[in-house]
């Protein structure tokens, strides 16, 4: 694993994290378009990590999300051919770096239900479901 580099998204990257997506990651969400992806970018720059192959290649994602009282993941994503390679931590050890900078205590992941291969991968990496609480939801637009 010595040829991967963390980094953070730039610009230029957004397309390739959405064409990324489509591929590795489980579900979609509402905001998995360039807009909502550059608004996220340009708020927080550093809040949307890639994993980077030796030629380049985006082969991970994460999204490390501080509001400035809680940290918040999503996509966590691995390229189907390169799970079980480390590169899930690595991504994790950067947001969790990321957030302890900048003062955060505890991290949160959002997680499908069904998707049991995530469920092995969070707990490997130390979290664990909350059960007294659920996620409620409410479209803000059409």
């Amino acid at each position: 694993m010595t040829e991967l580099r963390i980094r953070s998204a730039l610009p230029a990257d957004l397309d390739a994290v959405l064409a990324f997506w489509r591929t590795a990651a489980e579900g979609t969400s509402i905001s998995d378009d360039r807009a909502g992806v550059e608004r996220l970018v340009d708020r927080d720059p550093e809040a949307l990590i890639l994993a980077m192959g030796r030629d380049g290649e985006l082969i991970g994602t994460v999204i490390a999300g501080f509001d400035g009282w809680r940290c918040h993941l999503y996509r966590l994503a691995v390229h189907p051919d390169r799970r079980r390679q480390g590169i899930g931590s690595a991504l994790l050890a950067a947001a969790e770096e990321r957030f302890v900078r900048l003062g955060g205590r505890r991290g949160d992941a959002m997680v499908l239900v069904r998707n049991e291969r995530a469920h092995h991968a969070w707990r490997a990496a130390g979290y664990a479901p909350e059960e007294r609480w659920r996620r409620w939801v409410k479209p803000l637009t059409d």
